[in-house]
């Protein structure tokens, strides 16, 4: 029995550890994988302290001499400072003047390598700075893996989402802890054509080992450190051939929690777009945490290390060209229409709630049970679509489509990745996570969103609605800005910027004025219970003129919710039958 009790307490922590921390979503998608030939990358940036607001790094020059302060993404402490160079590029959040975009999800690793002394950049200055000297996502790399071999690693492993207008990339990293300073990492090209992602679990297992990095070289389809397998060898990470060493399995094992917490989200995705994987019971059973281990990988590789063999793959074709639309859609996903879908449970409450609120794990007769993870999430800080595209001038045609608090429940904002000014409702310094701001877009949409969680089969398909409305209207305007944009950067730059700049602004702090109007009808429509009558988003008076509403109608719990309630209750909700 202590026995019985010890290991189920190691697995409480152990579990509890890993899905407390880490949880962000990316999707990549190639321009050959995309309706319209646009490369995009996708971010759920999911904390329960995370305040959604758009950071903004104009171009600057710098003399000789200048630093640039380096702060801890998380936790905003002083890291130090590194030599600036001479001119750095305008940043909008995560994408630049160039079409440069770069995403992340943090899955830890080896707890050796978690932490390196005197180390000076993190994850997210490294990607801040990276976008700053970055004029393609093979230069962003390279910036990056230079940066951290010469001022060390500050933070646990990594995978980046890192794209441009022709090219997506997936790179790996961890540091090297206490042993040496720097960090080993993998980046491999997404073909042309296909679709990846990560979240939270490290992807990238076996790969071509290439001699050296021919950063000039367009064909070249892989980076990576020149020690990512002597350095596991060297301090007894791995002891197997140098052909089958396997990034993810010797620097992020994968266990249930990678497979059921984290690389469910890809699968959900993946299944979406390609029927293939979406009828391989393989494969779903990965994304349960079930494993094999066959001496044949699903791939078709071999397994001599004796690796989980029905993993995902890396990357998927789609059945078909993916659209924008479905793209957001992807990041709104709580497992519909799976084996996992979060609607169907007796969690989900009588309003068919996707949500699970935290802790992830809960124990019920000694027994260990869990919250599903969805893309999709509560905590979500801020989310964005970057999207590349390449018959456009760089200027014009890096769109930022960016929402906050929960994707479900945003609408995604088009910011033109050239700009020079952020929308005040959206800046930093306009509220914060501990500070409420009337003129907030996080605290407008957060206020919709948590209205929606109490009632969520009645009230949010009113706000899709109106959320695919926007976005379907943003989509046409963008269209027209683009031809005005471009007309004008012939003509004078600077007034095609002014141009890009006032409409990204104007846009932004409209949508949440009209969000915030759109809360007030929301809350007076569905308080207390009550369906109120409306139309066109406009409440209705009975019919007298005097603002009273007509007779609300009451949906109640619905039949298979209230034959629960009655459940154990014995006669005490019974009413007798009158005589």
């Amino acid at each position: 029995m202590k026995l019985q009790i010890f290991l189920f307490c190691l697995l409480f922590l152990f579990i509890s550890g890993f899905s407390g921390v880490f949880a962000c979503t990316n999707l990549i998608i190639t321009k050959g994988a995309s309706s319209d030939k646009s490369v995009m990358i996708t971010y759920n940036a999911d904390s329960h302290t995370r305040y959604g607001a758009v950071a903004f790094y104009p171009a600057a020059d710098h003399q000789a001499g200048d630093m640039c302060e380096v702060y801890h993404y998380e936790n905003g402490s002083l890291l130090g400072e590194i030599p600036e160079v001479m001119h750095t590029y305008s940043v909008v959040q995560f994408m630049n003047e160039y079409q440069v975009a770069i995403g992340e999800t943090t899955w830890g690793g080896l707890d050796s390598l978690s932490k390196q002394p005197g180390a000076l950049l993190d994850y997210g200055s490294l990607m801040k700075i990276g976008l700053q000297r970055s004029k393609s996502a093979r230069e962003m790399i390279k910036v990056m893996t230079e940066l951290i071999a010469e001022y060390g690693y500050a933070t646990s492993g990594e995978s980046f989402s890192i794209s441009d207008a022709n090219e997506a990339w997936i790179m790996e990293l961890i540091g090297k802890g206490k042993y040496e300073k720097g960090a080993v990492w993998v980046a491999r090209l997404i073909p042309d054509g296909y679709v990846s992602g990560h979240a939270n679990q490290a992807r990238i297992t076996t790969f071509p080992f290439q001699k050296s990095n021919d950063w000039n070289d367009p064909k070249q389809t892989i980076y990576h450190s020149a020690d990512v397998i002597s350095f596991a060898k060297k301090y007894g990470f791995y002891k197997g051939n140098d052909d089958a060493f396997s990034f993810s399995d010797v620097y992020n094992p994968l266990n249930f929690g990678g497979a059921r917490f984290c690389d469910a989200r890809v699968w959900s995705f993946f299944r979406k777009i390609n029927k293939e994987l979406r009828e391989n019971h393989d494969y779903t059973r990965y994304a349960q945490g079930q494993f094999s281990y066959a001496k044949i990988c699903l791939d078709g590789s071999t397994n001599p290390n004796g690796y989980v063999s029905n993993r995902l793959p890396l990357w998927v074709k789609p059945d078909s060209p993916v659209t924008l639309r479905q793209v957001m859609a992807g990041m709104r996903d709580h497992y519909e229409d799976t084996p996992l879908d979060m609607r169907n449970d007796q969690g989900a409450g009588p309003f068919k709630l996707p949500y699970r609120w935290r802790p992830m794990e809960f124990v019920v007769d000694s027994v260990m049970y869990l919250n599903e993870r969805a893309i999709a999430t509560q905590q979500t800080g801020y989310t964005f679509v970057a999207q590349s595209r390449g018959w456009l001038p760089d200027a014009i045609g890096g769109i930022f489509w960016y929402g906050v608090d929960d994707a479900d429940g945003c609408v995604y904002l088009p910011l033109y990745s050239a700009i020079t000014e952020i929308p005040g409702s959206y800046a930093l310094g306009n509220g914060s996570m501990i500070t409420w701001s009337e003129t907030s877009a996080y605290w407008t949409f957060s206020q919709v969103n948590n209205w929606a969680y109490s009632r969520y089969n009645v009230i949010h398909p009113e706000i899709e609605k109106y959320q695919q409305q926007l976005e379907s209207q943003f989509a046409a305007e963008v269209n027209v800005v683009d031809k005005q944009a471009s007309d004008l950067f012939v003509v004078d730059p600077a007034k095609g910027r002014e141009y890009i700049t006032a409409y990204s602004v104007f846009t932004g702090n409209k949508l949440v004025s009209d969000w915030k109007a759109f809360y007030q009808y929301l809350f007076m429509k569905y308080m207390d219970g009550n369906v109120k009558n409306a139309e066109g988003r406009k409440l209705l008076d009975n019919g007298n003129g005097k603002n009273i509403p007509k007779a609300p109608s009451q949906p109640g719990y619905g039949k298979d919710w209230e034959k629960i309630m009655i459940e154990g209750t014995g006669d005490r909700l019974k009413v007798p039958i009158k005589e």
